[in-house]
């Protein structure tokens, strides 16, 4: 049997710059709720890639703010509806390199595809119509689909299962330190991306770049057959 490979990509931060959008959802959705003010993206760090709750507490608390749980799930919630807002306003590109690694691993029948993000699926839905995505060709898992969110494995253990991979045989793409994590936690190998967090925060990572445009699939190929 010929070898099978898996690229699974995260969504936010990796395939578009869907985190300024959140930020702008998250800093309106701050200001009705809480009259915060001067939000910031650095705010959010802390809750990069780990679930919309998780990403509202910490921009809160960056603000010396510390949200009940209520209060979170309904920041969380006037967040994605400011988010779907701006989406259906607004294109969105997806960044360097991206489309041509997804065509390139599409044309491939040594690769399977992937998308693996903690966005909801109505919001993650929403940012791949955008970025004009082919995700329907791809497994799709989003924080719908699992219980746990990064930094455990278990997304990226569901996306793997459900192309058929041992996570062994995975690439992770990512750009978040919880994401990386989370991927290295699963067996599989990752690709940091430093879209939205510097390469120091991303040391775990099996390969850091600065762009996708330098990735391509002999370059995938490498890290798994080692």
């Amino acid at each position: 049997m010929d070898k099978q490979y898996g690229l699974i990509f995260d969504l936010d931060g990796v395939i578009a710059d869907t985190e300024s959008v959140n930020v702008r959802a998250t800093a309106k959705a701050f200001e009705e709720l809480f009259g915060l003010t001067d939000v910031k993206p650095e705010d959010f760090e802390a809750g990069l890639g780990r679930g919309a709750e998780e990403y509202v507490k910490a921009g809160a608390r960056a603000h010396g703010v510390e949200l009940t749980d209520e209060q979170a799930e309904a920041a969380a919630k006037l967040r994605q509806a400011n988010f779907l807002k701006i989406l259906a306003a607004e294109p969105l590109a997806p960044y360097p390199g991206v489309m041509e690694l997804i065509n390139a691993a599409l044309r491939n029948s040594d690769f399977r595809l992937a998308i693996a993000t903690s966005g909801t699926l109505e919001k993650s839905r929403a940012a791949l119509e955008a970025a004009k995505i082919p995700y329907r060709k791809m497994v799709y898992v989003n924080g719908s689909d699992v219980k746990n969110k990064k930094p455990d494995p278990e997304l990226f253990l569901t996306a793997a299962k459900r192309m058929g991979l041992a996570p062994e045989r995975c690439v992770v793409i990512e750009d978040a330190p919880d994401g990386v994590r989370a991927a290295k936690a699963a067996g599989a190998k990752c690709v940091a991306v430093t879209n939205t967090t510097s390469a120091d925060k991303l040391a775990q990572a099996d390969l850091i770049v600065g762009s996708l445009e330098e990735i391509d699939l002999n370059r995938v190929i490498g890290l798994i057959d080692g």
